[in-house]
């Protein structure tokens, strides 16, 4: 059996009031309709079609990494009509499902117990009880409880109004069945659109029987119109993340202060406190602590390693049992041995820390390489670009460099180097030894300090 998905992606996204399509609206940090083609792609589709519509070019611009075919809606008649449009593209499947790219949770689990539990009919349906219908086509059965039908909100009378049990839209069907049905369906109703749901009732004409499956949580089949809706997706997304992240051993310090836009790979007795956010691939080794509001993206930190409160690491690996922060920026090309220390206010971009070596306050570390055992004093900065290319530093182990320091590259220090505080260094300064660079203090003894004149 070859199952096809028809991927409705289609709609304007009016009430998101926004020049960009809705589908490309970013939930944890990527588009809505990515998040739908990673369930499709998890349930295993032999063949995938996009209809796209509004912002098309940009929809397709967007996600190129996807393999499947697009189609453009050009008129908006209905979601029976947007299914029309899949259908030529989907000609070597047996099975087609139906999916929409403004509903991003859907679980693959939930889509591969539709398709099993409708393998022994043509048609089967995903449905959901909820507490407040409204806004929604109401499923109606028969006394024995088989499907009969699907009722628009708008078209709905005050019985079935009163129905719990919704439609969500998605189905799957076989497609000799599905391609007679959507021939058929008409634009008789208060939109005068093609509805997908008329197919239900075709179906159940034909003696065709309906089954039907349930998702775990609605919040898998909520879909997605405006900006309030994609907020209180974002949280449940979130929070599904954050119990997966507390069954491997992480402690949260507040589960709903967490964002990851990316994946989070964590070892056990790891803490995180409140208002992390992740993007892109992050790791963290057992027993690592992140404190307060930290961006973390693309980097990994090794075992014990502590990120103090609002650092920003990008791209860097940091060794175990080091200490980053508070206020510290790691940026790419970051690499720290273990047992480093980088304190507040320090930034290092394409620099490789050596073990126990430490950078503790208010210095800058460039295109560098740092040995083991080193002490970068306060206000350090290694002047690596000269305004048209980068150079670099080279600091040997154990040595010293004293506050204030200015390292003009391209400039080697030797193993065991002591440099003097206030110091310009812009040639090599050998092992062992105590290097200075400084102007020669002079106090003037009949200087006067300029006076404002007197206000009127």
């Amino acid at each position: 059996m070859k199952l096809g998905v028809a991927v409705l992606a289609a709609g304007q996204g009016t009430r998101m009031r926004s020049a960009r399509p809705k589908v490309l609206h970013a939930l944890a940090g990527r588009p809505l309709l990515a998040h739908c083609l990673d369930a499709v792609h998890a349930v295993g589709a032999a063949q995938v079609c996009v209809v796209y519509g509004h912002g098309g070019e940009q929809v397709r611009a967007a996600l190129p990494e996807y393999d499947c075919a697009w189609v453009e809606q050009a008129e908006r008649l209905g979601t029976g009509h947007a299914v029309m449009q899949a259908m030529p593209l989907l000609g070597g499947v047996d099975r087609v499902l139906v999916l929409y790219g403004d509903v991003p949770l859907i679980d693959p689990q939930t889509l591969a117990r539709l398709v099993a539990v409708s393998a022994d009919t043509g048609l089967g349906l995903l449905t959901a009880r909820l507490a407040d219908p409204t806004g929604y086509g109401r499923v109606v059965r028969d006394q024995a409880g088989r499907v009969q039908r699907i009722v628009e909100h708008r078209d709905a009378g005050q019985a079935e109004r009163g129905i719990d049990e919704i439609n969500t839209g998605i189905l799957v069907a076989a497609r000799a069945r599905l391609d007679d049905w959507l021939g058929r369906i008409g634009t008789d109703n208060a939109q005068q659109e093609y509805y997908l749901t008329d197919v239900i009732g075709l179906a159940v004409g034909d003696g065709v029987a309906v089954a039907t499956a349930q998702p775990q949580s609605c919040d898998e089949v909520a879909g997605v119109n405006d900006r309030i809706q994609l907020a209180a997706l974002e949280r449940a997304f979130q929070r599904r993340l954050a119990e997966g992240l507390m069954r491997e051993g992480v402690t949260l310090a507040d589960p709903a202060r967490l964002d990851i836009r990316g994946r989070l790979r964590a070892g056990r007795d790891c803490f995180v406190d409140v208002n992390l956010v992740v993007e892109g691939e992050v790791e963290l080794a057992d027993g690592v602590e992140i404190g307060p509001n930290c961006v973390l993206r693309d980097c990994t930190i090794g075992a014990g390693g502590q990120i103090l409160a609002n650092c920003v690491l990008e791209g860097a690996r940091v060794g175990a049992g080091s200490r980053i922060g508070p206020f510290a920026r790691l940026r790419p090309g970051s690499v720290l041995d273990e047992a480093t220390h980088v304190g507040n206010f320090v930034e290092t971009k394409n620099a490789a820390i050596g073990r126990g070596s430490k950078v503790n306050h208010l210095s800058y570390v460039g295109d560098s390489l740092i040995g083991q055992d080193v002490n970068v004093g306060a206000g350090t900065i290694t002047c690596n670009y000269d305004g048209a290319n980068k150079h670099r530093t080279v600091i040997g182990d154990r040595a010293f460099i004293g506050s204030n320091t200015a390292l003009v590259a391209p400039v080697e220090v030797g193993d065991g180097a002591t440099i003097g505080a206030g110091s310009v260094i812009n040639r090599d300064a050998p092992a062992e030894q105590l290097t200075l660079a400084r102007s020669r203090q002079v106090t003037l003894g009949h200087w006067v300090r300029p006076r404002k004149p007197p206000k009127d």
